[in-house]
């Protein structure tokens, strides 16, 4: 029973920091935040910080797969439920870009990670997340028949990459939501290339 209580203690700290540097790293960025200031907002010890974590780096990326999954699950609820494959596709994708707009995620996921994290690091967390997503999507359509029959593996990779890419550039926008308008529009005609039917 000791060890239950010890069990749900130590996911409760982990829990309690990494809610408190997703609040403070989505309103400063990660170099703005300090590690006191993460465990005074947590309401626990710095040592916990390095026991769960091993330092700041390590509860971003924390942070950063927590959004991850749960961004990549709101779009496999909302956007793949459909009928059509080659729809849904589409759909994915445009709800993927709306979350870049969304200041959590631009400033975590697309700013901070990448950088801190380094680029096959953040890529990694990405492809665990959203390559089977995309993959799954793909593999639908070719099956319906609404996808030209092509190797789905490589093809998620190239589209995961460009989304990916749209989403950086999304981030790093001026007018975020003017430039998300025109990769969706890019999208929607690299799309096109692979529907049956095109």
């Amino acid at each position: 029973m000791s060890s239950r209580t010890q069990t749900e203690r130590s996911e409760a700290t982990r829990g309690a920091l990494i809610a408190a540097a997703r609040t403070l790293f989505a309103e400063r960025g990660y170099a703005g935040v300090g590690t006191e200031e993460i465990v005074r907002a947590a309401g626990v010890t710095r040592g916990a910080l390095y026991h769960h974590f091993k330092g700041k780096k390590g509860l971003l990326e924390a942070v950063y797969e927590q959004i991850e999954e749960e961004v990549t699950q709101k779009i496999a609820t909302d956007a793949l439920g459909g009928d059509d494959p080659f729809e849904a596709l589409r759909a994915g994708a445009r709800s993927f870009l709306d979350h870049c707009l969304v200041p959590e995620v631009q400033r975590i996921v697309l700013v901070d990670s990448p950088a801190v994290l380094g680029w096959t690091r953040w890529r990694e967390i990405v492809s665990k997340y959203g390559l089977g997503l995309v993959e799954a999507a793909l593999q639908a359509g070719v099956d319906s028949g609404k996808v030209t029959p092509v190797a789905v593996k490589p093809l998620a990779h190239v589209l995961l990459g460009a989304l990916d890419e749209a989403a950086m550039v999304v981030a790093r926008a001026d007018d975020p939501e003017a430039a998300r308008e025109e990769m969706i529009l890019v999208f929607d005609r690299m799309l096109e290339g692979v529907r049956a039917d095109a």
